[in-house]
């Protein structure tokens, strides 16, 4: 057993081989645990933050403007030998819903396509989430992804752009006329309300968009 196996850094990008990364990341030990892999490196996170606003508001926006959805605060997406993420939440939308993955935990990118959004919740995290993770998402084409900077109640979201990287967004794409200064506007009421309260004023926020 190598000492990577015997003696595993968490929260810190380490060098491994895929058959190293696959072995621990499939290990029941790291179940709570949030496992990335990308140019042979792989990245086990134990620190995290619950996404429950970002399930919110993403469900209610859909709900309310009759979108298709499938999300998921659970799934990792592997392409084998190249790369794995676990995003908090990740959502396939409209049309694409229909092609979510089903009854797994880890979706097999040689027969499931990206999902349309991935979002994660930095609280320690951010410089890494929107570095190395970011170029992680561009490279598997996903359309949209959402960094949730819980310390400065700011969210983050970029288009991938295909094959040319990734750019800000200030309104989302693939949640047509969503923006996201409403969503950074429930962050910051997040800290002094409930989410019942938060919940009532979104549905007022996207009734009137």
């Amino acid at each position: 057993m190598s000492e990577l196996k015997t003696q595993l850094p968490t929260d810190v990008w380490v060098v491994a081989s895929w058959e190293e990364f696959v072995e621990i990341a499939d290990n029941p030990a790291y179940e709570k645990a949030k496992c990335y892999y990308r140019n042979g490196q792989m990245r086990i996170e134990t620190m995290s933050v619950r996404p429950d606003l970002a399930l919110l508001a993403v469900n209610l926006f859909c709900t309310i403007k009759g979108l298709s959805v499938n999300g998921f605060n659970k799934c990792s997406y592997r392409k084998i030998g190249v790369r794995e993420c676990q995003p908090d939440v990740s959502y396939y939308i409209g049309d694409r819903a229909k092609l979510a993955p089903q009854g797994t935990s880890i979706a097999n990118l040689d027969v499931t396509p990206p999902p349309d959004l991935v979002i994660e919740v930095a609280d320690s995290t951010l410089s890494d989430d929107i570095g190395e993770k970011r170029l992680l998402y561009e490279e598997l084409k996903v359309a949209e992804y959402w960094v949730i900077d819980v310390q400065k109640t700011e969210i983050l979201a970029f288009a991938i752009i295909a094959d040319n990287g990734s750019r800000r967004l200030v309104r989302s794409e693939v949640l047509p006329g969503l923006t996201i200064a409403v969503l950074e506007e429930a962050l910051q009421r997040s800290r002094t309300e409930d989410q019942a309260q938060v919940g009532a004023w979104l549905l007022a926020q996207f009734q009137q968009q």
